[in-house]
């Protein structure tokens, strides 16, 4: 078995940019509500975010050799995802291999096991985003598979599969759909632009600004007079 794959296709750079313009819930949104990473897995800091490539990795339960390997592996840009089984009660990821990340120009790290260190990560500016925070350290034991899909926070997660993070969390998106969800989040970018400046201009309840009206009145809504 190949542990670590190296080479995949990874989406261009423009397609990445153009994503990264738009929030994590407004692409889940836009491409049908689908591709959200489970709730758990938010920022070290709300103000993170980032938006690139997926570079997965598969490791054991309280093991952090293969996130070593992975980081070791990955190309600038890349956001390493790591599916840890969910297991919380480790940090195995912290401020050390998070300056080896920035240093390498990763895009982002993400887990659905714990990290540590957050002060210095929250200093340090790193995107890390995690399914908890716990000091307790890993072992270095098991090899896993490197660029392989892998199962996390609900998703299958291919490399090369496009991961948009912020403060809200993190959605996946198929690179052969980007273009037109890209397209989709600009209308809806634009249509909820128009909603905000009819709340602005007033006149209109909100109900009717949202469109609410005849459905509330087929389910029946009883307002008392």
């Amino acid at each position: 078995m190949i542990h670590v794959r190296t080479k995949f296709d990874r989406p261009a750079a423009e397609i990445i940019a153009a994503l990264g313009q738009f929030s994590a819930a407004t692409i889940h949104e836009a491409q049908g509500r689908k591709g959200a990473l489970s709730h758990r897995l938010k920022p070290v800091d709300s103000r993170m975010a980032f938006c690139g490539p997926a570079f997965t990795v598969e490791a054991q339960a309280g093991d952090n050799i293969m996130v070593q390997v992975a980081i070791s592996y990955a190309q600038p840009g890349d956001v390493v995802i790591v599916a840890g089984a969910e297991f919380e009660q480790a940090g195995s990821f912290g401020d050390v291999l998070a300056t080896a990340c920035k240093s390498k120009g990763l895009a982002a790290f993400v887990t659905d096991s714990g990290v540590r260190d957050s002060a210095d990560l929250k200093k340090l500016g790193f995107p890390v985003f995690s399914g908890s925070v716990c000091i307790e350290g890993t072992v270095k034991e098991t090899l896993g598979p490197v660029n392989y899909p892998i199962s996390i926070g609900g998703q299958i997660v291919r490399p090369g599969d496009i991961l948009r993070g912020d403060a809200d969390g993190v959605v996946v998106v198929d690179p052969l759909e980007a273009e037109d969800v890209i397209r989709l989040c600009q209308r809806r970018e634009d249509h909820e632009a128009e909603i905000r400046a009819q709340h602005r201009r007033g006149g209109k309840s909100l109900i009717e600004v949202h469109g609410l009206v005849d459905k509330l009145k087929a389910k029946g809504l009883v307002v008392e007079e």
